[in-house]
């Protein structure tokens, strides 16, 4: 983008829509990136083999920092910034009249280069509680990509009640095989979805590229920490005692048909549109999956496009934005009503509605 001038929140960002290059913070706990670059069309050197994550259209950081994670739209002058001065331009005033200047999503396309540890995401109570923070973290998956050769899969929940006293031991002792053992393991495929409530349990599988929709925090407490870099106890526990960060475990035993509603298949809501996750994540997201043959109209609203396959064309009132397989692209609300062009399919991310 320009920078022949100083960065100005004020500037009319949410007139157009805004395609997005890669974000990924750097030398995160757990290998990947090379997922991303393919899915993105573009080189994968191996200079930092622990970029997992692209945070994709973020007024999120990292935990931990207050810039890492963030979207930057100009030097010097960041989504959330942008959000922040002008939220119905970007939000529209009903989401603003719900929720401030908060978009309540986080996008990310998320590569696994190895398995991802045992872990869980605190709810919005125990945010609040333990935290100091305003919201936890339910997350939902779509899968689109598979390594060659590999067998995805994803480990959701326990197949029988935990003890606090059992969890406590596989903590002290990293006992990662007893955790993975007593798990739930899901199948995965291109295509895949599952939606993760805060608290349960989970890992995934190596060789697994997906989008990811969450609650807009990155608090994680790890049950697995071993051999993942230089993560220790404190942070395996966000810097809470491990009496307290266990209370966010969720220890139930879930039942079979439980999980598999996890993993309920798409629902049809329009021609050629369905919903990607069950009804129990449109209170905290929704994905829309998409498939373009002609022109296909949308409803104004604040979006997260991801493009699958094809090549589309966004037009809107001012003008048209031409995308291609791998482009992820910022819909603002004020633009309007926009239609889809060409061949292709696209994931479409929302906040959860008004």
């Amino acid at each position: 983008m320009s920078t022949d001038h100083t960065a100005d929140p004020r500037r009319p960002w949410a007139a157009a829509p805004i395609l997005l290059g890669p974000n990924q913070p750097a030398h995160r706990p757990y290998l990947g990136g090379a997922g991303i670059a393919a899915f993105r069309g573009t080189p994968w050197t191996g200079a930092d083999p622990h970029t997992p994550e692209d945070f994709v259209g973020s007024t999120t950081s990292v935990h931990g920092s207050a810039t890492v994670g963030l979207t930057v739209l100009e030097p010097g002058l960041t989504l959330k910034e942008a959000v922040a001065a002008d939220p119905e331009g970007f939000l529209g005033p009903d989401h603003v009249a719900a929720y401030g200047a908060d978009p309540m999503l986080l996008v990310k396309l998320l590569d696994t280069g190895e398995r991802l540890f045992v872990h869980l995401h605190p709810s919005d109570d125990f945010a609040v509680a333990h935290l100091d923070e305003r919201r936890g973290k339910t997350e939902a998956w779509a899968i689109v990509a598979v390594a060659e050769g590999v067998d995805a899969y994803a480990a959701v929940g326990f197949t029988r009640e935990v003890s606090t006293e059992e969890a406590t031991a596989w903590f002290d002792g990293q006992d990662v095989d007893g955790m993975l053992a007593a798990m739930h393991r899901v199948p995965l495929t291109v295509g895949s979805t599952l939606l993760v409530p805060a608290g349960v349990p989970h890992a995934i599988g190596p060789g697994i590229t997906l989008v990811e929709l969450q609650q807009p925090t990155d608090l994680s407490i790890l049950l697995e920490h071993q051999g993942y870099g230089d993560l220790t106890v404190e942070d395996a526990t966000l810097g809470l005692d491990l009496s307290t960060a266990l209370g966010a475990l969720d220890r139930r035993r879930w039942d079979p048909r439980d999980v598999e509603a996890l993993a309920v298949g798409p629902r049809p809501v329009r021609p050629s549109t369905v919903q990607l996750f069950p009804s129990a994540a449109d209170r905290f997201f929704r994905a829309e999956r998409i498939a373009v043959a002609g022109v296909v109209p949308l409803d104004a609203a604040y979006g997260i496009v991801i493009v699958l396959d094809g090549a589309l064309r966004i037009t809107h009132r001012e003008g048209a934005l031409d995308v291609t397989a791998g482009d992820t692209v910022l819909v603002p609300f004020g633009i309007g009503p926009v239609e889809l062009d060409g061949s292709g399919t696209i994931i479409r991310a929302m906040p959860p509605a008004p």
